[in-house]
This record gives C-alpha cells, structure tokens and sequence, in this order.
C-alpha cells in the first residue's frame, strides 16, 4: 500500500510518518519511507543524526538515472531526457518494487529503524530564484509512478506541507492519504483544500487529530471533519524526548492511547482494496494534462504519444518484467 501523510506545517506530520513506518516495520511489514517534503526532517524522526541526514543522497539530484533507469526498452520513449515527472509506465518500462534489488533502491536508499528511507532531497541555495520544489517532488512522483507494491509492502510518504501536492498528479499516487490536523482551525483547513480538490478523483482521505488534550478538542475535530475522523494522538512525551535529541527507544514505550491510534491507521491501511486500473488511469490522465501545459513545450515533443493504451500496471506486469530478466 502508498500512504501519504500531509497536513500544515507544524501539525506532526512528520512525527506521525515516521512513527507509522516504524510500526508497520516492527510488525513485519516491507518498509520505504520516503521524505518529500521542503523541509527534509524525516531522516532525524527516524533516527538518523542530523549529519547523517543531511548526507542521504537525494532522489532529485538523481533524476537523470532514475529516468534512465525506469524508461528501459519501452519504445514509446525516445530518450531520457523526454520523460518528465508525471510519465507512466508501459511495455518495457522498468517497474520498481517496495525496497527491491534495483539501482534506485540499491543507491539512494539508506536503512534506518527496520525501514529503506528514500529522501527527495533538500531545496538548496542553488535553487534559489531559478526552480521551484517541484522540481525535487517530480523526482518522487515518477518513483511512484513505476511502484509495485505487494502484500505486506508499504510506502510511507512525507508530504510537503499545505497542498502543493496538487500542482501534479502527485496526490493521486496513493492508495489512502491521512490529513495530520491539530484542533484549530488553522489545523483543519489543509483537511478542506484536499476534501474538495481530491473528491472530485475519488481519493481516499482520512483525518488524524494531532496534539489533542482532550474530549473538546476531539470534539471540535468531529464538528470540523465529521466521520473522516480516523484517530486522535495525544501529547507524547516519547516524541518530545526523541525531539530533544534522546535516543529512539522501542514502540513500545509509546503510550498505549497513542499505539492504539498507530493501530487504527494500521486497519484502515490494510483494509484499502487496490485498483491498479484507477492508479494508471489517473497516471494518465495528469500526464496528458501536463504534457498540454508545458511538458510538450519544454522537451519539443509530443509527450502524449508515451502513453501506452495496452499496459496494464500491477503485480502481473511486475512477474512478467521479472520473469524475463
């Protein structure tokens, strides 16, 4: 299963991220977290120092392999340097699997706490006044693009904050996208820009009340977001002493009402069904959309003609790629 995790800037988004790989990691499960967002904290909430954060290689500065890598033999896609973020897969692309023996995994990933981390990698000063985010995030949404996940296979994605994820496809990429809101009213408003954009594509949306203190704040999540609703996290002191830099003990030192929430957004993943025929179809749909608004302008092709009418993504074409190598 894909699952996003976005809310503002300061909700616990990224605390929760990596709390829920970590749990879906210690019960057994296949684990890629991946850090998407401006602000590249994922690493250190996992357990890396902020030195070995900062020295993940970043998936955006190695968009050019990744490109080359995925486009394979597919003969729709003339070089390269033609495929942008939202390019889908077809035959003779190269389809990834969760945490697989490949060069993107085998590369930019780094093991931490039971989980492969992918980073999008950090705006730098360079960027400054001549590219914006997107540029790293498309790095992001093309590795999703060519994801397989199986049974017991997760990735966990940190998400920028706000939504910028709707500026592409990006939003479209997972199979249930929780809202990370503290009880304010600043803390739901994120949950309403996705309601209303994401509703229109069927996405899959659920709320995890954040920082709440009591039945009152629960209580005005509910009259702000009905029965989206999911779980509420109370204050930790098992995160505030991991944010203050002590070690990263075991879940189960968690609180029990905070493991309780990690459970129900556990159930709700797994009771997601995947429909590998919608995932391609919206693919293909923002690809057409971003081909028409400027992809076809910038690489002088016609990005259109890359779509491949008769593949069809999911594990069979995985098992048919891997049969064949």
């Amino acid at each position: 299963m894909k699952i996003a995790f976005v809310g503002k800037g300061g909700s616990g988004k990224t605390t929760l991220s990596a709390l829920f790989a970590r749990q879906l990691a210690a019960l057994g499960g296949t684990v890629v977290a991946v850090d998407a967002d401006i602000n590249q904290h994922l690493g250190v909430a996992l357990g890396l120092s902020e030195d070995e954060a900062a020295r993940l290689p970043a998936m955006g500065g190695r968009l050019a392999e990744m490109k080359e890598y995925l486009r394979g033999t597919n003969p729709l896609i003339g070089s390269a340097a033609s495929m942008v973020k939202t390019t889908p897969p077809g035959r003779g692309s190269r389809l990834l699997r969760v945490g697989g023996d490949d060069p993107i995994h085998g590369t930019l990933a780094r093991e931490v706490a039971g989980v492969r981390l992918l980073a999008a990698g950090a705006f730098a000063e360079e960027d400054l006044g001549v590219a914006c985010y997107h540029s790293k995030v498309g790095a992001v949404e093309l590795y999703l693009n060519h994801l397989v996940d199986l049974d017991g296979e997760y990735v966990v994605v940190d998400m920028t904050a706000g939504a910028d994820s709707f500026a592409s496809g990006l939003f479209t990429r997972f199979d249930l996208t929780f809202i990370v809101a503290e009880p304010t009213r600043k803390g739901v408003s994120v949950y309403r820009q996705y309601r209303d954009y994401a509703a229109e594509y069927g996405i899959a949306l659920a709320v995890v009340g954040n920082k709440v203190t009591g039945p009152d704040d629960v209580a005005f999540l509910q009259d702000h977001v009905g029965d989206d609703l999911l779980a509420c996290l109370e204050h930790s002191p098992y995160v505030r002493a991991q944010e203050q830099g002590k070690r990263h003990g075991s879940l189960d030192e968690l609180e029990s009402v905070n493991r309780a929430a990690l459970e129900r957004l556990h159930a709700a993943v797994d009771a997601r069904p995947k429909d590998w025929a919608t995932f391609q179809a919206h693919a293909v749909t923002f690809h057409r959309k971003n081909a028409a608004a400027w992809a076809n302008s910038a690489t002088g092709e016609n990005l259109a003609a890359q779509i491949d009418p008769a593949f069809t993504h999911g594990p069979d074409a995985l098992w048919a790629q891997i049969a064949t190598h």
